[in-house]
């Protein structure tokens, strides 16, 4: 049998498969077609601050009677987690048939923090707890990749009977406000048992019983090396994840709640629809980020937006508002440099957009509320559609992260006074960017970042970094 000749490529070829990729691309389902789940607005609550998120926590979990389910990238060895270890393992006692399981990144528990000496992190409180107060209170590992840079279980909801409390924080003294100084997200709280009966399949159907996630509340927990191959096809399995539900149509009096969840770049569910969001805006947009940093598609739909006339408010922390920031008054470490890199990021932004600034078309709030740090994610979008989600909207949770949101359908726009609300709250300690020349300009920052950035700059590594950050 003779060789089969390879075919030959045409420029008019590669026109016409671009032109079927860009067909296919749009025939994906347009966002009021979107599958949801129709869910009573009167269900849905909006929570204030970091202290009610706590007291909310803290009351549902004394309240079930059939299950607690709570993925977080961590829960600190620190006073607010011990405190909701203490809870979890009292609620146990209490209610013995309760179904309890903690969900934290493999990696991020079992380092100590960044700075700090080397230690076996998270983990070692979860050992003494269960090896004092029994099991019960089961805390699994789950590995997204093999080294911890290259993406981290980023999953929020926590799942307690019939409720879902949805928030982007974390569960440590900061987030949780356990002392003065406090993290700001955005915290909701919704009661519907099938968005919490859809999410808690996904943590014990699709996490919880794969072979590359292991409790760490125990003295056999394998090392990484030892479960790698398992957890490049557990990856695998994430990228194809999908919270399954039973969609509906919604009535009056009710909102469409849809949950996604994305990993990597390719079929990310949870991506595509974010940039469809951004692209359904026709009067004013409402993007919330803790780190200025935006995926190419992201920017690229935003920047449409602006030049199509409508109204963008970019809400966002001041570079000292970011937990990463590092007093000039402080010893220098390299990760103190971030918040700088995200305002030069800024600031190049709001140059190319200075005329929409100026025109009032385009509102950049920086936050800022003394000693305390910001850390809100999310999107609303005109009157009638909004997001809650831990995704950071930057480049590592769009490429390495794994990543989920509710994205809410308000079409009679019941919520719609809620939302408004919660983003004047928000805006209380925020201040509009009148100029981007108001921003501080590299030349004025400490000089140990000032070197860095234009080391970096010099060999053409920024944009790499800005990929992975």
């Amino acid at each position: 049998m003779e060789p089969t000749q390879a075919p030959i490529i045409t420029p008019a070829g590669l026109a016409s498969a671009w032109q079927r990729w860009r067909e296919r691309a749009n025939d994906r389902p347009a966002l009021d077609s979107l599958p949801c789940l129709p869910v009573a607005a009167a269900c849905l609550s909006t929570l204030a601050n970091p202290a009610a998120f706590r007291e909310t926590l803290l009351a549902l979990i004394g309240a079930a009677r059939q299950r607690i389910l709570i993925p977080s990238l961590y829960l600190q060895d620190d006073d607010a987690g011990r405190e909701l270890l203490v809870a979890l393992y009292a609620a146990k006692k209490t209610q013995p048939q309760l179904q309890i399981a903690v969900f934290v990144d493999w990696h991020r528990a079992q380092r100590g923090l960044i700075g700090k000496a080397r230690s076996a992190g998270n983990s070692a409180l979860y050992k003494d707890l269960a090896q004092r107060l029994g099991p019960g209170v089961p805390i699994y590992g789950v590995p997204v990749q093999r080294r911890e840079f290259m993406g981290v279980m980023h999953l929020k909801g926590f799942i307690i009977d019939d409720s879902v409390l949805y928030s982007g924080a974390s569960l440590n003294d900061v987030y949780l406000q356990w002392h003065q100084r406090y993290r700001l997200d955005r915290y909701h709280l919704i009661r519907n048992r099938p968005l919490a009966d859809c999410m808690a399949d996904l943590l014990t159907g699709v996490l919880r019983t794969n072979p590359a996630v292991h409790p760490l509340d125990t003295k056999a927990v394998p090392k990484t090396l030892d479960i790698r191959n398992a957890i490049v096809r557990f990856r695998r399995v994430l990228g194809k994840a999908r919270y399954h539900f039973t969609p509906g149509t919604i009535k009056a009096g009710e909102v469409g709640i849809t949950p996604l969840i994305g990993l990597g770049v390719r079929d990310n569910e949870l991506n595509a629809t974010l940039v469809q969001l951004i692209r359904h805006a026709q009067k004013q947009l409402v993007i919330f980020t803790p780190y200025f940093n935006l995926p190419g598609p992201i920017r690229k739909a935003l920047d449409a937006k602006i030049k199509a006339g409508c109204r963008v408010t970019i809400i966002l922390g001041d570079k000292t508002a970011s937990d990463f920031y590092i007093p000039p008054d402080e010893p220098f470490k390299t990760i103190g440099a971030l918040p700088y890199l995200y305002e030069a990021n800024l600031r190049r932004f709001c140059k190319t957009h200075q005329s929409a600034i100026a025109a009032g078309r385009l509102n950049v709030h920086l936050w800022r509320h003394e000693g305390n740090t910001f850390h809100l994610k999310g999107l609303l979008v005109d009157e009638d559609y909004a997001v809650y989600t831990g995704n950071n909207l930057n480049p590592r949770a769009w490429r390495l992260d794994l990543e989920n949101a509710l994205v809410i359908h308000d079409p009679q726009h019941i919520l719609l006074e809620q939302h408004l609300a919660e983003l004047a709250r928000i805006v209380t300690h925020a201040h509009r960017l009148e100029h981007h020349r108001a921003l501080d300009a590299v030349d004025t920052y400490p000089l140990p970042v000032q070197r860095l950035i234009r080391r970096l700059a010099r060999v053409r590594a920024d944009r790499l970094v800005n990929q992975v950050l």
